[in-house]
């Protein structure tokens, strides 16, 4: 295997010198949801996590759990929430300004990247600023596919891009339980496989969406995941095109808090 594909698979595995400067930018926000936060103080954080192909920041924000559900510094359950990953499926992006900012909620923390993909959504094109399908740029199954700039390029290599990176490595640094996807395409769903399919079910049924047991796709972020991680869970949230409701945003925002809160509990029963 070429010296670039091992380099880029430690990205995900476990090298923490490459890691470390990610981990100073994610301080303040480890620290705030690894406290109760009726103890904590601040209800809320945000940090620039990195930034994309072209050079844009990409933002990852934080909440707090309640009293009593943390355990010093690895809190027992974290919900990690992404609102886009393909440029032209990021209706997603407004989820989290629907997440309270203040109050006690009765779990462990929510992180959310609003927007893995800026370059894409700048550019109005599913790929990121280099031509890559981020969402078949993952190690798990990964096999070469397309050319530059077609829909589903998987990219030279695993965790070639930018933003995959950030993507494997903030999963690596804070250990979320349940890790939630935002898509787009016309038939609206949640879909999971193997030991993601308890939460993605539970996920729903709150949110009022279909459920479907469908087999990952090669290099997809959820396969990687739910290989790499194997007791945790990472599915897909298919919503319909098109801008999302007020409404309908506060909805789903509303079932990622209920999941968070059921993840304290056995998932994979």
């Amino acid at each position: 295997m070429a010296a670039s594909v091992l380099a880029a698979l430690s990205l995900g595995g476990g090298n923490a010198s490459q890691a470390s400067p990610l981990r100073e930018r994610l301080a303040p926000l480890l620290r705030l949801t690894s406290r109760p936060c009726c103890y904590g103080g601040k209800r809320t954080a945000a940090a620039v996590l990195g930034w994309s192909a072209q050079g844009r920041p990409i933002h990852v924000e934080a909440w707090p759990g309640a009293a009593g559900t943390a355990d010093g510094a690895n809190p027992r359950a974290r919900v990690l929430f992404f609102g886009c990953i393909h440029g032209t499926e990021c209706a997603a992006r407004k989820v989290s300004r629907y997440f309270p900012p203040g109050g006690c909620p009765a779990y462990t923390g929510i992180w959310a990247v609003p927007n893995l993909n800026p370059d894409g959504f700048a550019a109005g094109t599913r790929v990121n600023g280099r031509g890559v399908d981020l969402n078949r740029n993952f190690p798990s199954d990964w096999r070469p596919m397309g050319a530059p700039f077609d829909p589903e390029y998987s990219g030279p290599h695993p965790l070639s891009e930018a933003e995959s990176q950030l993507a494997a490595r903030l999963v690596r640094i804070v250990h979320p339980r349940i890790t939630v996807w935002f898509h787009q395409e016309p038939q609206p769903m949640v879909r999971a496989w193997g030991p993601s399919v308890p939460a993605a079910r539970r996920f729903a049924k709150l949110a009022r969406l279909p459920f479907r047991r469908l087999p990952w796709l090669d290099g997809t972020a959820p396969n990687w995941q739910n290989h790499r991680f194997p007791h945790t869970a990472s599915f897909v949230v298919e919503l319909p095109p098109g801008p999302l409701s007020e409404r309908d945003a506060m909805r789903y925002a509303g079932a990622v808090f209920q999941l968070t809160r059921l993840a304290i509990h056995r998932l994979h029963t």
